[in-house]
C-alpha cells in the first residue's frame, strides 16, 4: 500500500522517472500519470515520447502545466498518481511570472485533500555549482525551497542516483 505523498528526487537522466513508475505499478491497480511538462522544442518532445512510449495500459495520462488541483481533486481513493514532474511544474510558474509562494501553496494544499496516493518526481539541482546567471540561480533557489516543503509533507521521501533508490525518510513497501 502506498503511503499519501512520497517525494522521489534525483538527478537529470537518474532513472527517477522510471522508478517512481515501476513502484506506483508495483502498488497500485489503476495508476494515473501527471504529466507537467510543456513541449518547447524537438529535443524536449522527444524526451516525452521516451516517457509515453513506457506507458501503456494502464496508465491514463493527463496533463496540467500549472493548475493540478483539477486532476488530484478527481482521484479516486483507489487510484495512485505520479506528478512528473516538480522541476517542470515550478518552470512553468516562473515563465509565465506566477506568485511562486501562492503556487506551491496551493500544490501542496492539492496534494494534502488528493485521495489517492501521490508520488511527485523532482530534480535535486542543488549539488551542482552556482548558477551564472540571475534566473538560473532563482530557479535553483526556488526549486530547493519546494523541494524541502514536499519533503516535509512527505511519508516517503526517496533519493534516485543511477536508477538505485535510496530512502530518505519513511519506507517503501
Amino acid at each position: 500500500m502506498l503511503p499519501k505523498l512520497t517525494l522521489v528526487l534525483g538527478g537529470a537522466a537518474s532513472g527517477k522517472s522510471l522508478w517512481a513508475e515501476n513502484h506506483l505499478l508495483t502498488n497500485c491497480l489503476e495508476p494515473v500519470y501527471l504529466a507537467t511538462s510543456r513541449i518547447f522544442d524537438d529535443e524536449i518532445k522527444m524526451r516525452i515520447e521516451v516517457h509515453k512510449s513506457r506507458r501503456n495500459d494502464p496508465w491514463r495520462t493527463c496533463e496540467a502545466d500549472l493548475d493540478l488541483s483539477p486532476v488530484l481533486f478527481g482521484l479516486k481513493p483507489d487510484q495512485g498518481v505520479l506528478i512528473d514532474c516538480a522541476t517542470m511544474w515550478l518552470s512553468n510558474q516562473m515563465l509565465d511570472g506566477c506568485d511562486l509562494t501562492d503556487a506551491q501553496s496551493a500544490l501542496l494544499d492539492a496534494v494534502a485533500t488528493c485521495r489517492a496516493p501521490v508520488i511527485i518526481v523532482s530534480n535535486e539541482v542543488g549539488h551542482g555549482i552556482v548558477p551564472d546567471n540571475a534566473l538560473a540561480r532563482a530557479f535553483r533557489e526556488a526549486q530547493g525551497r519546494l523541494n524541502i516543503a514536499l519533503a516535509a509533507q512527505a511519508n516517503v521521501a526517496v533519493m534516485v542516483t543511477a536508477g538505485l533508490p535510496t530512502v530518505l525518510k519513511g519506507q517503501i513497501s
